[in-house]
């Protein structure tokens, strides 16, 4: 919801077909990052020999199913006005408990992911709970339960991970279909679509949104907002606990430093993604769509710069700049269409 304006305004000039059309097509983020993966990607098959190859379609798949669910669940927070910190130490907590289930306690592989889901779900209403009786900002709540999480799951698995998992796994994990195409993009794309739903045509979807876009309108109107709050955490808990499973797919190991210490690997993904994909910060909007596009931008431009033997610690900085022109191209064009009277 936007701020109505207390100045009179002249009344809108009449759009034709055409205006819509390119208004919808033309005028969001994603349009901006569809021109964007097509050129990065024609730039790196010419410049690159391995870039083009069944192989590393594959493995480009697996990553980038990986990273639009990561983005994900950071999205559904800042939906809300929210941030979560914690979302790569919720992911790697949710798969050593069920890597121990089914290591330990010999569960089947459906009851682990069950367990791993659970455990995200519940992790995540410890934040949401946490961030709502507190009245402290998300930040400072996700910051700490971060460091929380990811000790405790150390000093409970004392460090080792669960490798004797059940062989379909990582058969899940190792599957191509038609040649190329990994099945963990699949999940991304189910799961992109269910959100899809979830914001568009749910009552709780359009909740969050406008607990986001203002809390205390949302409140009069009789929302829940606390509720709704927690409610964004536990999904998000949910989603970075799958990201987790499909990571252990990967590996075929269910292994603690998988997100980097304390989770930290999976903050740059979890940010770039829903921001680049116009999901406002502050909450009240969401593009479901764009924050796919925004996954699938990072993990193209990470592969093809090693493609091209950058090292990896300068594909942080170049990745950096290349998203900041992004955005700037992305202004750039937003201001052209203002120009021309076309809605964004």
């Amino acid at each position: 919801m936007q701020p109505a304006s207390s100045l009179p305004v002249a009344p809108a000039r009449p759009a034709s077909t055409a205006s819509f059309v390119r208004a919808g097509f033309l005028g969001g983020n994603e349009f901006g990052l569809i021109v964007l993966i097509a050129a990065f990607a024609i730039l790196f098959t010419l410049a690159t020999k391995g870039f083009a190859s069944p192989f590393n379609l594959f493995t480009l798949g697996r990553t980038m199913g990986i990273d639009i669910l990561i983005g994900f669940s950071m999205m559904v927070v800042i939906v809300s006005g929210g941030l979560n910190l914690a979302v790569g130490a919720i992911g790697v907590c949710a798969v050593m408990a069920a890597g121990y289930t089914m290591e330990r306690l010999g569960f089947s592989w459906p009851l682990g992911l069950a367990a791993c889901l659970l455990v995200g779900a519940a992790l995540g209403a410890v934040n949401g709970e946490a961030i709502t009786r507190s009245g402290v900002h998300s930040f400072i709540i996700t910051l700490a339960t971060m460091s929380i999480f990811f000790g405790g799951m150390v000093f409970l698995s004392r460090a080792e991970a669960f490798r004797e998992l059940p062989p379909a796994i990582t058969a899940f994990g190792k599957m191509r279909l038609f040649g190329v195409l990994s099945p963990l993009l699949l999940v991304a794309v189910a799961t992109a679509l269910v959100l899809g739903w979830l914001y568009r045509f749910t009552a709780l979807g359009r909740r969050m949104l406008a607990a986001g876009s203002s809390p205390k309108a949302a409140e009069v109107s009789g929302i829940r907002v606390d509720r709704t709050i927690v409610a964004c955490h536990v999904l998000s808990g949910i989603l970075a606990a799958l990201a987790g499973a499909m990571l252990t797919a990967r590996h075929g190991a269910a292994i603690p430093s998988m997100a980097g210490h304390l989770g930290q690997d999976w903050l740059l993904p979890a940010f770039l993604a829903p921001v680049l994909g116009g999901t406002l910060l502050t909450g009240g909007r969401v593009s479901v769509l764009g924050t796919f596009l925004g996954a699938v931008l990072v993990s193209m431009l990470t592969n093809g710069l090693l493609l091209l033997r950058v090292g990896e610690f300068w594909v942080q900085a170049f990745l950096g700049l290349l998203l900041l022109a992004a955005v700037l191209l992305d202004l750039g064009r937003r201001r052209l269409l203002a120009r021309h009277r076309i809605a964004v």
